[in-house]
């Protein structure tokens, strides 16, 4: 089992009041699984993406994800675990402007401790993967909507983790690009068995999950398999 959720709440102040975006969920999901989440804004989608990728913590419950449970991390043991395990795919990319795509794609190994041979090789392959070996050299402005996402998920896969998190991937994208990012997150966890954790408010998009969850103030409510 990739990750496992059992009983995890969130809770954070606003001002004086407590709000809490997860309350006591429960989760499974599978390796190798792509797995999409639905449900209106401020269901928690994104606090729960946020959790299952160590960018934060829960306030109770107990949170496995790759044998490690990483509700008990210390800060700094959770970013060195997140390096290794995690890819986070955004919906508007974030990729640094004056740089190329291999060097957008880069920037997660510069801390590695690879050597620039290899960091070399890793991004290669993954701009292969993702079908942009030819545009290695040219910057974001120089790429299309759809190819810009190809080099954010590079960049979430170039040091082999085996979760990606994706919040709305497809959300700027018009429909032909969108429909290639989806296939290729699903070429992704068969070809290379990662699994997929991703948000989105399209259920077309959902449609190319293996199983879609619906989130309601906090809580699980619908479990839809879509294959």
């Amino acid at each position: 089992m990739m990750i496992q959720c059992q009983q995890v709440s969130k809770s954070y102040y606003k001002g004086s009041t407590v709000v809490t975006p997860l309350q006591a969920l429960d989760l499974e999901v599978p390796k190798g699984e792509f797995l999409a989440l639905m449900g209106p804004s401020g269901s928690g989608k994104t606090t729960l993406l946020n959790l299952l990728s160590g960018i934060d913590s829960p306030t109770s419950g107990s949170l496995i994800i790759a044998g490690a449970n990483i509700s008990t991390l210390k800060q700094r043991e959770l970013t060195a675990w997140r390096a290794k395990h995690v890819g986070y795919i955004f919906q508007l990319y974030h990729l640094v402007p004056v740089l190329t795509a291999f060097e957008n794609v880069e920037l997660p190994l510069l801390l590695s401790g690879l050597s620039k041979a290899e960091r070399r090789e890793r991004v290669h392959t993954a701009l292969k993967l993702v079908g942009l070996a030819d545009r290695h050299d040219h910057t974001p402005a120089e790429l299309s909507g759809g190819q810009e996402q190809r080099v954010a998920i590079a960049r979430a896969i170039v040091a082999d983790p085996p979760l990606l998190v994706a919040d709305e991937p497809t959300g700027d994208l018009d429909r032909d690009s969108a429909t290639r990012i989806l296939e290729l997150l699903r070429e992704l966890g068969t070809e290379q068995s990662k699994t997929i954790v991703m948000v989105t408010h399209d259920a077309r998009a959902a449609a190319a999950a293996d199983r879609t969850l619906h989130l309601e103030k906090g809580q699980l409510l619908e479990n839809l398999q879509t294959t």
